[in-house]
């Protein structure tokens, strides 16, 4: 099944892990994609990557500075001039925190918040103006179950989430008028590199917390961003779709 056939997708953080996911599921659903990242070696090497698995992809590599909205609004600018148009835009771009409320500098709280809210921003409004232009468009962000839940150290990264959220659901408001979907995906603990670092005492205590057994592979919330990128969820906005596994830590 091709579900994104003639549809156009720009995915940030896309050179590794969800994102790198994300951006092989739609170009393997007929999509044309632009892949960014934060730094054109990264971007380079994901490309040579998917080239040699398919040199049949269209896929182009951008590394906009996402805290910039006017390289944002250049960076959409091309995938339009490219393409000829943007109907998904996927924000997936952001960075962790696990530093201890005692210890948190003020700069690296704001850094976080840069990248995990104020980029998601900058890239929705840009996509936006081009979405509604041509009649509609879809706006998918990634979210974290941390967004529900909260975790035990650097509260950045949760508080970013549910921002997130936030913006997510109040922008599939304000957009439904202009046939532009707004949804997020919210995974649980799954195996980008960093979890696959961790020991195995490590990892076990975590899969007892998830009723199916296993840790989430990124095709697993990749495949969520499929769905609601496709027309199959062509009635679906101002969702938060948890994929954990029903993992409740």
């Amino acid at each position: 099944m091709e579900l994104l056939k003639g549809k156009t997708a720009m995915v940030t953080g896309g050179t590794r892990g969800i994102g790198y996911a994300i951006v092989k599921t739609y170009l393997d659903n007929g999509a044309a994609v632009a892949l960014c990242g934060s730094r054109r070696e990264t971007v380079d090497k994901a490309l040579a990557k998917l080239k040699a698995e398919n040199p049949e992809y269209k896929v182009i590599g951008l590394w906009p500075d996402l805290a910039n909205p006017q390289e944002i609004e250049e960076a959409v600018g091309t995938v339009k001039e490219t393409f000829g148009k943007l109907d998904i835009m996927v924000n997936n771009a952001g960075v962790s925190a696990r530093d201890k409320l005692y210890d948190y500098k003020p700069e690296d709280f704001a850094k976080t918040m840069e990248l995990n809210v104020n980029a998601v921003f900058n890239c929705s409004q840009a996509a936006a103006k081009v979405m509604k232009e041509q009649g509609g468009g879809v706006i998918l962000n990634t979210s974290s179950m941390v967004s529900i839940y909260g975790q035990p150290s650097g509260v950045a990264y949760p508080a970013s989430k549910f921002a997130v959220n936030g913006i997510t659901k109040s922008l599939a408001r304000e957009l439904g008028k202009d046939n532009i979907r707004v949804n997020a995906v919210a995974p649980g603990v799954t195996r980008t590199d960093m979890v696959a670092a961790l020991p195995e005492e490590m990892i076990k205590p975590l899969i007892a917390t998830i009723p199916l057994g296993r840790v989430g592979e990124p095709e697993d919330v990749a495949n969520a961003f499929l769905y609601l990128a496709s027309d199959l969820a062509g009635y679906v906005t101002g969702v938060i779709l948890s994929v954990d596994g029903a993992a409740r830590t």
